[in-house]
């Protein structure tokens, strides 16, 4: 089944003289790289009308303008990879992640992923774009995700998240001891030096929501509830390092663990070894594909979680 893409967007300040496919990758990140690549090279992917070579630099306000046929990638192997399966109908798939599984296959990770997965659960789901994933956590975040099994599904999957009406709610156990909840209302993007993390960007960056509640509050950390208004990669991890509450376990936006004076062998061993972000996507709710009805799911905190916030709890019955 075939479908047809007509999308324009203007270069942003931060993907500013990046390499043309380097820039489609950031601002078209439900395509994988390969495609984007082809879809250069034939020309279906133009800047400012003109057909360009991949390593051809591009400038804020230029105009990527796409038209293409997008046709199943077909390149991909089915892998019988487990599944935690919360949820199936004949239009979506409800699965609770793992950590350290990655959603797609990209640089460093060719294959053992969840489209690998879901090829192998599904064998339908090679005809849809990405095998029918329209959302995307992080290799080392756990929890909820929901995935397409039929075009129809996907496409109104799609739109359900570009119209904001998917409600994602996450467990995160951040730095410091905050005293309540409150949002973060600040734009990203690609980080203009280091092009793997994500930054907040107040001139070129795409806005970005997020709210929080204080779920438990400990001396030296805080069990937060996060709300996603909007999707940005890494948002939860960039916002509350932003406003200095990184999250516990995350070497790419908080640094080395940070180790509480007075802090007992017990929590400090837990904080040096946590071994990913403590960050779990515990809620899901959408409307069903078909029926229009309202689905929701939850799912418990994983086992590396529990331990963390046992020995949280441990800590401050010894205060």
């Amino acid at each position: 089944m075939t479908e047809i893409i007509n999308r324009q967007e203007a270069v942003p300040a931060d993907l500013n003289y990046a390499r043309f496919d380097q820039a489609a990758s950031s601002m078209f990140p439900e395509f994988s790289r390969s495609r984007l690549q082809a879809w250069i090279k034939s020309g279906a992917l133009k800047a400012n009308g003109e057909v360009l070579r991949p390593r051809d630099k591009v400038q804020e306000g230029d105009v990527l303008s796409l038209s293409a046929e997008l046709q199943p990638e077909g390149r991909f192997e089915p892998e019988a990879i487990a599944l935690d399966v919360v949820y199936e109908d004949d239009d979506i798939l409800v699965i609770n992640k793992p950590a350290g599984l990655v959603v797609h296959p990209g640089a460093g990770n060719p294959n053992g992923t969840l489209l690998n997965a879901l090829l192998n659960h599904s064998p339908v789901m090679d005809t849809l774009p990405r095998a029918g994933i329209v959302h995307r956590l992080d290799r080392d975040t756990t929890g909820l995700m929901v995935v397409a099994k039929s075009l129809e599904a996907h496409n109104d999957l799609v739109n359900q998240l570009q119209a904001r009406d998917v409600h994602r709610e996450y467990d995160a156990v951040v730095m410091g001891s905050m005293t309540g909840g409150g949002m973060v209302d600040e734009p990203m993007g690609r980080h203009p030096q280091q092009r793997t993390k994500m930054a907040v960007l107040q001139v070129g960056g795409k806005e970005a929501i997020t709210h929080y509640r204080l779920h438990k509050r400990y001396r030296d950390h805080s069990h937060l509830r996060c709300f996603l208004e909007t999707g940005r990669t890494h948002q939860i991890r960039v916002h509350m390092a932003h406003i200095h509450h990184p999250l516990v376990g995350d070497s790419t936006y908080a640094g080395r663990p940070r180790l509480p004076k007075g802090a007992s062998e017990e929590l400090v061993e837990m904080l040096r070894r946590f071994p990913r972000q403590a960050l779990h996507a515990r809620k899901l709710e959408l409307l069903h594909p078909r029926s229009g009805d309202t689905l929701s799911w939850e799912v418990p905190l994983p086992d590396d979680m529990k331990a963390l916030l046992a020995v949280l709890d441990a800590e401050e019955k010894r205060r």
